[in-house]
C-alpha cells in the first residue's frame, strides 16, 4: 500500500506538470515541469523524502528497462539511420566526453569552494 501511495504522490506532480505545460507557452516537456515540482517540494519541505523514498528507489532499479523501447526503436529506424549512423556516433562520444569533462570541473570547482569554506570558518 506504501507504493501505490508514494507512486500516487509522483503521478499526481507528473500531471501537474503536464497542466503546466499546456498552459505556459515555453517549449519545455511536460516531465521537466514535474521534475522541477517535485524538486521545490522536497526543498521546501513540502514532501519529505520518505513520502516518495521506496518508489523513487524501485523507479531507479527499473531506468534500464525504460531504455529498451528505444532501443528497440533505433533498430526498427535502422534504414532512415544508416545514412547518417558515423555523425551520430561522432556526436554522441564527442558530447558525451563534453558532458563528462564539464560535470567533472564543476564537481571539483564545487569541492573547491566547499574546502574554502570550511577552512575559512575554522579560522574564525
Amino acid at each position: 500500500m506504501n507504493y501505490i501511495k508514494q507512486f500516487g504522490i509522483i503521478i499526481f506532480l507528473s500531471f501537474i506538470g503536464e497542466i503546466l505545460y499546456k498552459l505556459l507557452p515555453l517549449p519545455i516537456p511536460p516531465s521537466i515541469y514535474g521534475i522541477i515540482i517535485l524538486f521545490l517540494c522536497l526543498e521546501l519541505k513540502i514532501i519529505s523524502i520518505s513520502a516518495i523514498k521506496e518508489s523513487s528507489r524501485f523507479f531507479i532499479e527499473i531506468m534500464p528497462i525504460m531504455f529498451i523501447p528505444a532501443a528497440v526503436g533505433l533498430i526498427d529506424s535502422w534504414q532512415i539511420i544508416k545514412t547518417a549512423w558515423i555523425p551520430y556516433t561522432v556526436i554522441t562520444i564527442v558530447s558525451t566526453v563534453v558532458v563528462m569533462v564539464v560535470s567533472g570541473k564543476i564537481v571539483q570547482f564545487i569541492i573547491k569552494l566547499s574546502k574554502k569554506e570550511k577552512g575559512i570558518t575554522r579560522n574564525k
